[in-house]
């Protein structure tokens, strides 16, 4: 019989234990030694033992071992182990791969807001950010249009309780629409811009099912063009609501819209 050995190590000394959370898919941790985080794509077994893939914002997968204490969770160590066969897997995730708070009520709005410059802007920042925005009490609201921006701002009267997002299309050097933005200067308004002709050509093509978004002839509108190049029928509403239809997350969409939006939302959620 083998006889008790009592445990000497100083309590100082000793590691604290840590959580163990099931890999689940979709669920959205960091790896301790490399800073790589990603969401869970699947776990399988090695011979070096149990090891989990995770994938980044920019689709690039790596795999690591589910080491004890090898991942964070929202800062916290944890230990990742591999789900039980047939539990229930829920996402862990919204859309914008923020976690999820399941019950959680709206916020009352803020006095801030986020502008945008068109309803399809505003359709598709709501369709992956709209669990967050709902939480932060933000409000997208769009403009059809940047040309009367500086009117706008003026109107909005922004200040350090009231802060003003605006997200542009086209924002590239020498484009009308930048030389719009610069006359924006107020410190409570934050102006970023995507280098797409149109946010439709901020889903990616693979998400569409199309190998690229179309080239189309410099004075047609683009809408109508990219219709005709894909062979779709010239109904822009319609074909807009296939393109929403495919995005599922931000996984869909380009990191050239992903990092802007959510810059946006965190200008407009600073603490007067």
């Amino acid at each position: 019989m083998r006889s008790y050995q009592p445990d000497l190590t100083p309590p100082w000394k000793r590691s604290a234990p840590v959580p163990e959370v099931p890999a689940e898919p979709d669920l959205v941790v960091e790896e301790v030694s490399t800073g790589f985080c990603g969401a869970v794509i699947r776990c399988e077994k090695t011979a070096q033992g149990p090891a989990v893939t995770l994938e980044d914002r920019f689709g690039k997968h790596r795999v690591f071992p589910m080491e004890p204490r090898g991942f964070l969770l929202e800062g916290t160590v944890v230990t990742l182990v591999r789900p039980s066969a047939g539990g229930p897997v829920r996402p862990a995730r919204t859309a914008s791969g923020s976690v999820a708070v399941p019950g959680a009520r709206a916020r009352v709005a803020r006095a801030g807001r986020i502008y945008v410059e068109g309803r399809h802007d505003a359709e598709l920042v709501e369709r992956v950010w709209g669990d967050d925005l709902r939480i932060e009490g933000v409000v997208v609201e769009y403009l059809e249009g940047v040309d009367d921006l500086p009117a706008v701002v003026r109107d909005f009267a922004p200040g350090p309780d009231a802060r003003l997002g605006v997200l542009v299309d086209h924002l590239v050097p020498g484009s009308k629409e930048s030389r719009i933005a610069a006359q924006v200067t107020d410190a409570y308004v934050l102006v970023v811009g995507h280098p797409y002709i149109d946010v439709w050509e901020a889903v990616k093509p693979s998400s569409v099912g199309i190998r690229a978004w179309p080239s189309v002839p410099r004075g047609q509108d683009w809408k109508t063009g990219v219709c005709e190049a894909l062979g779709w029928p010239e109904n822009t509403g319609a074909a807009w609501q296939h393109i929403l239809s495919r995005v599922n997350s931000y996984k869909d969409l380009e990191p050239a819209l992903l990092g802007r939006v959510e810059e946006l939302i965190d200008f407009v959620t600073l603490p007067a």
